[in-house]
């Protein structure tokens, strides 16, 4: 079974890098991968990168969701590869001219893109106001944007923990399904605005090989303890998943 810190991504939602890296040197014992978004990104700029590998970080996703024509969006996946990013997040109408083989061979060395779905702040009522016709159920877009970014590539896709067991079905093994609005029972967020949402241990149970974890744990008396407690659960869940 591998290590359930490899399973947990913590979204560093702060507004300094001083506040980043000092959670960063916090929790590296216990998380694998360290997520950094566009508030902060866009705040302290690409050095930020650099200090927080510099501050015990293993691994980054620079989540940037990354919407604009193709072209643009090889040339910002190059332009993060110089940063020594992991992953890079990407919406998937920037995937939907697939690359060529000579792009798919210089992608090799550079961060793999991680495709979303639809946001997790988004239901079934976002879809009508947003145009979707009314025969097409968020399953079903979820569905589409898997298969696109299969076809494009990706490392994998972002999704909520309720679309986990049938994006992994549909995917197969292989392929990364990262599962962002992880709500412990034990750890209740106010003024949520995350609205599908799975505890750590059913999303990995479902299928998920990623969870991005960000206010229980930031918000928590005790961060180190929460993010043990996470742990816990993502071992729980890997046990149900694949047996002792």
């Amino acid at each position: 079974m591998r290590d359930p810190k490899d399973s947990l991504c913590f979204a560093l939602d702060v507004s300094s890098a001083a506040e980043a890296e000092a959670q960063v040197r916090q929790l590296a014992p216990y998380v694998g991968l360290f997520k950094v978004g566009l508030q902060l990104f866009i705040r302290e700029g690409p050095m930020l990168i650099r200090s927080l590998q510099e501050s015990g970080a293993a691994r980054i996703f620079l989540d940037l969701k990354l919407l604009d024509i193709p072209r643009t969006v090889r040339q910002a996946r190059i332009a993060a590869g110089k940063m020594a990013v992991d992953f890079l997040s990407v919406h998937c109408e920037g995937l939907i001219h697939p690359p060529g083989p000579a792009d798919l061979e210089q992608e090799k060395s550079l961060p793999r893109f991680l495709a979303v779905t639809l946001l997790t702040s988004l239901d079934e009522t976002d879809l009508r106001r947003l145009g979707y016709r009314r025969n097409l159920s968020l399953l079903d877009v979820v569905y589409l944007r898997t298969d696109i970014a299969k076809e494009a590539g990706c490392a994998g896709v972002v999704c909520s923990g309720r679309e986990v067991e049938a994006v992994r079905n549909r995917a197969g093994k292989g392929f990364l399904v990262v599962t962002p609005g992880i709500r412990p029972s034990w750890a209740p967020v106010s003024g949520d605005d995350q609205r599908r949402t799975l505890t750590a241990r059913e999303a990995v149970r479902a299928g998920a090989d990623i969870l991005v974890v960000g206010r229980p744990i930031r918000k928590a008396p005790d961060p180190v303890e929460a993010a043990r407690r996470i742990l816990e659960e993502i071992e729980q869940g890997c046990r149900d998943r694949f047996g002792p």
